[in-house]
């Protein structure tokens, strides 16, 4: 910020306030046209909607979910936010402008979502009341769960639901990426993980890689190949629709289940919840491998490994920081996470992140014999308890505020963009 940069005048009256900072960003963006992404216009901006969120950011949260009866995602959420507090955080409109930039051009206006999410994440008030709103099923989800229960199977393109027995497969098929997860597959899967959950005849959830046609491994399955660099250097992998989405939708909807309202008609309302066995084939790469630390049963094809080469990437791993270090160690987790090591399934710290590894030829009787065990009754109220104890909700929503900010970051720093130029090179030579 330049000496001569005005700071908004905060008074701590909300209203007052939000007039104040309106007035203030939409200065400064008329003198920032043309600056870059770190420019120090662009900076002051940023430090005065830190400075405004800092104080308000409760009450901003209800008004925007009328008293926090209203129940928004993400998206919903920032749309409204920008409405309510015009510069607060980037309109829809311009953010469709800034999706048809690729990642170099982009001018880091998701930055200031990052910003956004990191103070309400941050307040137990709001933060509790929004990972509540996120583990609600998606609309999608519901427009097709009469046809799911009538027939048993649902086809969102990228990824299949088939209810088998008292188990429902979700099979990820994005052929074209070796599975790799885009904002069209993250959404995808939380769709198909909902119908797994709303539907009473399946006790058992099983994700599994569907056969690919890429030459290398045609016909054969691959659990997850990390985020879409290509779509990544194209500009379109979301913060909101990405990044935050995928971990607080259908990933914490695998670890917790779907909430439902504390209406009064139970004396103990009970989340939507069901255990969850991952089939991993051939590898599971990045975001892969960040998953199945949510699985309650891992099973490996001999010869599979997995690898977290986000820092390679220039990103952070998800939730992996906080999950990788209670399940393989401290000093495995930074292997992992600081020098992309790979770790055959096959082997003593394999054991660690999986369950079991077995012939490529039995992995269809595996999957079936862990998906019986977890039907047992009791397997709810144990998983329950053991996630309550290894990771509070609490301990995840302060998390991902501090995720919100380091990654909004990370998606705009010179590094990361140098990486996918490389990448991108590399690739099509």
């Amino acid at each position: 910020m330049t000496a001569t940069t005005p700071k908004p005048g905060l008074t701590g009256d909300f209203h007052t306030d939000s007039t104040a900072l309106t007035r203030f960003l939409g200065d400064l963006a008329g003198r920032s046209t043309g600056e870059p992404a770190h420019g120090p216009l662009r900076t002051a901006a940023r430090l005065a909607r830190r400075r405004f969120l800092e104080r308000h950011a409760d009450r901003l949260y209800e008004e925007l979910t009328d008293g926090r009866r209203a129940f928004h995602r993400l998206d919903d959420l920032a749309g409204a936010a920008a409405d309510a507090v015009p510069g607060l955080v980037p309109t829809k409109a311009e953010l469709e402008v800034e999706r048809c930039r690729s990642q170099r051009e982009k001018l880091g206006l998701e930055i200031d979502h990052g910003i956004f999410f990191h103070a309400l994440l941050g307040s137990e008030l709001s933060g509790r009341h929004l990972l509540d709103a996120m583990r609600r099923p998606t609309e999608r989800a519901l427009a097709a769960l009469s046809g799911f229960r009538a027939t048993g199977r649902a086809d969102f393109g990228v990824v299949t639901v088939e209810r088998r027995g008292d188990v429902g497969e979700v099979t990820v098929a994005n052929t074209a990426f070796l599975n790799a997860e885009d904002d069209l597959l993250v959404a995808a899967l939380e769709a198909a993980v909902d119908l797994v959950l709303l539907d009473d005849s399946v006790r058992v959830g099983v994700m599994r890689g569907g056969p690919m046609t890429h030459p290398r491994y045609a016909r054969r399955r691959v659990f997850g190949a990390g985020i879409n660099l290509t779509r990544l250097y194209e500009g379109r992998i979301s913060l909101i629709d990405f990044f935050l989405t995928r971990e607080l939708g259908y990933i914490h909807k695998i670890l917790r289940g779907l909430s439902v309202p504390d209406d009064g008609r139970d004396w103990w309302p009970e989340p939507v919840e069901k255990p969850w066995v991952a089939a991993v084939d051939s590898f599971a790469i990045g975001g892969g491998a960040q998953i199945l630390l949510v699985f309650d049963r891992v099973i490996c094809a001999e010869g599979a490994y997995l690898t977290l080469p986000a820092l390679r990437e220039g990103i952070i791993p998800g939730v992996a920081n906080l999950r990788l270090p209670r399940t393989g160690g401290n000093r495995l987790s930074r292997q992992m996470i600081f020098a992309d090591r790979r770790i055959e399934a096959d082997s003593p710290e394999g054991r660690l992140l999986c369950d079991e590894v077995v012939p490529e030829e039995r992995m269809e009787t595996a999957v079936a014999e862990a998906a019986a065990t977890l039907a047992a009754p009791a397997v709810l109220g144990n998983r329950r308890v053991l996630h309550a104890h290894e990771e509070p909700e609490d301990e995840l929503r302060r998390y991902m505020a501090a995720y919100a900010i380091e990654q909004s970051r990370r998606l705009h720093s010179p590094d990361l963009v140098e990486n996918l130029e490389r990448t991108w090179i590399s690739r099509n030579r």
